[in-house]
């Protein structure tokens, strides 16, 4: 009977707020009682992200199946307990009663399990009354229990003894049992996977807690020794993460590779998903391992791309191209059996990671489709196979339905067979793949041990290609230990955040959970506000009911009474309209009697009237044949007459006064202008004494002017005679030239002086003309003309004076 603890999530949930850990580093273990032995693991410090190794306690035990079965009956569970010194801080029981069930044979045929991940409690959590915590922040141990007859797959296990030994720390990693994957579980995301599947061999523990075991054979009955290699692996292997590998390639420096091998190159494109029938938005990544192409490592696509219905999304870093050498027939029969499963998982930043589906890639179809040829970095001849289509992507839960479409892209190149028959590995390079996953289809270059035999066998060319090699090697080996370091420092930095992302994560987490909780209790006590608002709402309505009805019997009373003296106001009204009635009745009486009289007086005034009007006419008759009524008409029109006369005269003494005012202010503007001309006057005036006053000053100038000529005259007179007598003194000839020159130079300039003159009294004249006309005045643009050459020539005379 063996008790394995594989792995441990979510610890953090079990300290409370109120504990206090110790000032030094906590050390946090697994502690249960294994038939009566005390076993513990491994202390661990880090409760967000737990790392221990997997261990596995056994015991030996002598009965029958009926005794046994009746034991695990009385002790029916197994209590695990995580402690903090000798503090419990949570439990969780583990039924034993499934492993021997009654009539069951099956522990004759193969080991009974129960395994799984358990939730831990905390102590006395009913009387803590403490929440409910969330399936996925629960605190959880996977812990596998296997009772299997003595001597049934003894090669698969490592037993531990139950006097509290455990196994020592050895400088290789620690190989665990295989533990059947527990399936009512659900997926676990690619970082949280404890166990292997059980078809496949050992891992190591770093395989185990990366959950990558199920990618590191691809044969059960391929054995992953570079030493003894057979021709049905590849031959050049990626770079695997299996410590055990790497060990082992260190005692032996060669890796043989069959005569028949050839150098492919395979690479995949995942190029998008399409057709989402799920009704909610994922974010999607891919992930997929193929072993037997040299690396167990999983290809993933980075980062995260969200889908979402009737739409396409192309994935990034979806392409990955694997160098390798193999057999020809292996290729065949490896894409024939094992096709390429690719993983679709939803990432959560909030909650785990989930498996959606898988969708299977038929690698075989690419054998079939057709080649093309091509040339390859040397010059030989290589061969090309593409192959594309769309698969779908079918849920892992549930009746398999179709989740999402993937399209994709595969190529083979086969660049025939590989020159090398051996791979050197250096004690630097151990663990390193002799071919890096890689775009390009070089393949690697040769040591020079393994130089295949060429035409040119002189010692100097061999010797010349060994050093070249040799470099290449060495280079190759650099860069491989550079990338190893770079690797080293990135994975660190990698862990170190990753961890403080879970810290982070796990405390929010249990933020959340205490938030939920104090939600509850605020949603309690809001209930119970409701219902005490309901019931004030109740004591409210009755007592308005009751105030209602109070105030509809006080209304109706008062509509009674309202009403009675309505009625006794109505029937006083209609007494009073009675005698109205009969009043106005006698009033009628009265004024038709009244009418009748006036009727009579009315008849008589006309007939008096009439009378009246015919004595008139006959008056009228006889006044107007006698000569006095003539007169008085004349007198009548004379008057007429008269009164239209004087109307005249009125209208024409009031134009007479209306021009006079007229003339009046004519009078006023012609006085206005007559001033306005005089100041004209005035100013062309002043302006002409200026002008008379620089022409007299321009004529003293020329008289002066004449008075220097004359001087200058003398002068030159005076210089001609000094000339002439030093002439005489010298007996030299005079420079005639000079002298003309002398003679001419004072009659031309007093001739030109004197045409200015003239020219500016000329100006001067055609201006004042111009202006005594009256047509034009200083603003018209020939006055400005004048003005402006007369100013030009002033300027001159000045000039030259």
């Amino acid at each position: 009977m063996s008790v394995t603890i594989a792995f441990a999530t979510q610890l953090e949930q079990l300290i409370p707020c109120t504990m206090k850990l110790p000032e030094r580093q906590p050390e946090f273990f697994f502690y249960y009682s294994l038939l009566g032995n005390d076993v513990t693991n491994e202390p661990f410090s880090d409760l967000i992200n737990p790392n221990f190794e997997p261990e596995r306690a056994s015991v030996r035990i002598r009965s029958s199946i009926e005794i046994l079965r009746v034991y695990l009956t009385l002790h029916s569970k197994l209590q695990i307990h995580l402690c903090c010194g000798d503090q419990s801080l949570g439990s969780t029981e583990i039924p034993l009663t499934g492993l021997l069930k009654k009539g069951s044979t099956e522990i004759n045929h193969r080991p009974v399990t129960v395994e799984g991940a358990f939730t831990l409690d905390p102590p006395n959590r009913a009387k803590q009354k403490l929440a409910p915590i969330p399936a996925e922040l629960a605190p959880t141990v996977g812990v596998s229990v296997a009772l299997q007859r003595e001597g049934m797959d003894a090669q698969s296990l490592i037993e531990l003894k139950t006097q509290n030994e455990h196994e020592p720390h050895h400088s290789k990693k620690r190989v665990l049992t295989p533990i059947k994957e527990n399936t009512h579980t659900g997926p676990q995301s690619p970082s949280e996977s404890p166990v292997p599947p059980h078809n496949q061999s050992p891992p190591t523990k770093d395989d185990a807690t990366e959950s990558e075991v199920e990618s590191l054979l691809y044969d059960k009955d391929t054995k992953l020794n570079p030493k003894a290699i057979s021709s049905s692996v590849p031959a050049l292997l990626a770079k695997p993460v299996t410590t055990s590998i790497a060990s082992e390639t260190a005692s032996g420096q060669k890796i043989a590779v069959p005569a028949t091998s050839h150098h492919f190159c395979f690479s995949i494109d995942l190029r998008s998903i399409h057709d989402l029938e799920v009704g909610f938005p994922i974010n999607c990544i891919l992930r997929y391992s193929y072993p037997f192409f040299g690396s167990a490592a999983p290809i993933m696509t980075n980062p995260p791309v969200e889908v979402r219905k009737n739409m396409e999304v192309f994935l990034p870093q979806s392409y990955c191209a694997f160098d390798f050498a193999t057999l020809p027939h292996q290729l065949q029969d490896t894409f024939l059996r094992i096709p390429l499963l690719v993983e679709l998982w939803h990432k959560d930043k909030m909650s785990k990671d989930l498996l959606l589906g898988i969708a299977r890639i038929q690698l075989s179809n690419i054998l079939s489709s057709e080649k093309t040829r091509f040339l390859g970095s040397n010059g030989e001849q290589c061969w090309r196979q593409t192959f594309s289509e769309s698969v779908p992507i079918v849920a892992t839960q549930g009746s398999n339905n179709r989740i999402v479409d993937l399209s994709y892209t595969v190529t083979l190149e086969d660049y025939g067979l590989v020159k090398m028959r051996e791979i050197f590995v250096s004690d630097s390079s151990q663990g390193l793949s002799a071919v890096q996953q890689k775009p390009s289809s070089v393949p690697p270059a040769p040591c020079p041990s393994e130089i295949q035999t060429e035409p040119r066998e002189t010692l100097e060319y061999k010797a010349a290609l060994e050093l070249e090699m040799w470099k290449e090697m060495q280079e190759d080996i650099f860069e491989n230990q550079l990338k190893q370091k770079e690797l080293a420092h990135m994975q660190a930095l990698a862990e170190e955040w990753k961890k403080r992302d879970r810290e982070r994560e796990s405390l929010v987490k249990k933020k959340v959970a205490e938030y939920n909780i104090l939600e509850g209790k605020l949603q309690k006590t809001l209930i119970d506000l409701e219902k005490r608002e309901q019931q004030l709402a109740i004591a409210e309505s009755e007592m308005y009911l009751f105030k209602l009805q109070r105030e509809r019997r006080e209304l109706k009373s008062e509509r009674e009474r309202n009403l009675q003296e309505l009625q006794d106001s109505i029937r006083r009204a209609k007494e009073d309209c009675v005698h109205q009635v009969e009043l106005e009745r006698l009033k009628m009486k009265q004024l038709e009697e009244d009418k009748h009289r006036l009727q009579q007086q009315l008849n008589d005034a006309e007939n008096k009237y009439k009378t009246l009007e015919k004595e008139f006419h006959q008056f009228k008759d006889q006044q107007s044949s006698k000569p006095e009524i003539r007169l008085q008409s004349e007198i009548n029109l004379l008057t007429l007459e008269k009164v239209e006369l004087e109307r005249k005269l009125e209208s024409a003494t009031k134009s007479k006064l209306h021009y006079k005012q007229q003339w009046g202010r004519a009078l006023k503007e012609l006085a206005r202008l007559k001033q306005r001309e005089q100041e004209s006057q005035m100013a062309r005036l002043k302006k002409q004494q200026e002008e008379l006053e620089q022409m007299r000053l321009r004529y003293l100038a020329a008289e002066e002017k004449d008075t220097v000529k004359t001087e200058r005259q003398e002068l030159l007179d005076i210089r001609n005679e000094l000339n002439r007598l030093r002439q005489q003194e010298q007996k030299q000839y005079p420079d005639s030239r000079e002298i003309a020159s002398g003679k001419m130079d004072g009659p031309h300039g007093s001739a030109l002086e004197e045409g200015l003159d003239d020219y500016l009294t000329r100006l001067i004249e055609e201006r004042d003309t111009l202006m005594r006309t009256g047509v034009y005045n200083h603003e018209d643009r020939i006055i400005s003309e004048l003005d402006r050459q007369i100013r030009e020539v002033l300027a001159k005379n000045n000039a030259s004076n």
